[in-house]
């Protein structure tokens, strides 16, 4: 892919988040750079770990190449060593859809669910993704009267979430790893086409090596369990990136 991410870098991101900045290519495409920091706890929790961003790279592109071939449309366009994937522009609904298979984080300190119970079907819900708000859950009749999306996309995007549950977690489990829960984006193209977005990473997802039940994704960081690039490392090499 022939493009030359130092003249790109050089005008400056168009969005800069906690651990990703974009980067506008041409009217149609963006360079997504994956930075080495991390946070936790709505920002308030900070760090950087070296050699982060390049597995979380590496991770979401192969994640996105995974969905691709199973029919799942992606924003996704190529990957470019060692921190970037190039990616289709994309106008993101403010809405974090969030499927979960097992009780795990805010779920069970908000319902009585013990933490590792398996749930009898996933759970799909919507998060306003607003820090202002702190990210609070919506139902349908919220985002409606918010202008977030309409009855029809929200419909598609809990479909397309399920969707990709059932890839993911066929994907994750073939390779060893429990596929616990995760937070995808959706964005619409300028044809209006509904596709995943933003990144697929153990940033936004929680992991479980499936005969240990060691926790491999960011809560190694959020828990202050140790070495949270490491467990990174290896969600990489089981899936295939290293």
């Amino acid at each position: 892919m022939e493009i030359d991410v130092k003249e790109i870098i050089k005008k400056g991101p168009i969005y800069s988040g906690k651990a990703k900045s974009i980067y506008e290519i041409d009217e149609d495409r963006v360079l997504i750079e994956f930075r080495d920091d991390i946070t936790a706890g709505d920002g308030k929790k900070r760090d950087v770990k070296r050699g982060k961003g390049h597995l979380n790279a590496l991770i979401s592109s192969r994640l996105f190449e995974v969905l691709e071939e199973n029919g799942i449309p992606t924003h996704y366009l190529g990957y470019i060593e060692p921190v970037y994937m190039v990616a289709k522009r994309v106008d993101i609904i403010p809405i974090e859809v969030i499927v979960r298979n097992i009780a795990a984080g805010s779920l069970c300190k908000r319902y009585p669910f013990k933490e590792g119970e398996i749930l009898k079907r996933p759970i799909v819900q919507f998060d306003y993704k607003s820090d202002e708000y702190g990210d609070p859950m919506l139902n349908e009749d919220i985002a409606i009267a918010l202008g977030l999306a309409t009855e029809e996309e929200l419909k598609k995007m809990r479909e397309l979430a399920l969707r990709v549950n059932d890839v993911l977690r066929r994907f994750f489990d073939e390779r060893g790893i429990v596929l616990v829960d995760f937070k995808i984006e959706i964005g619409r193209t300028k044809d209006g086409e509904l596709v995943v977005a933003d990144e697929i990473s153990p940033d936004t997802m929680r992991l479980w090596d499936k005969e240990t039940m060691d926790i491999l994704d960011k809560d190694v960081f959020r828990k202050d369990l140790g070495d949270v690039v490491s467990k990174y490392e290896i969600v990489a090499r089981r899936i295939g990136c290293l």
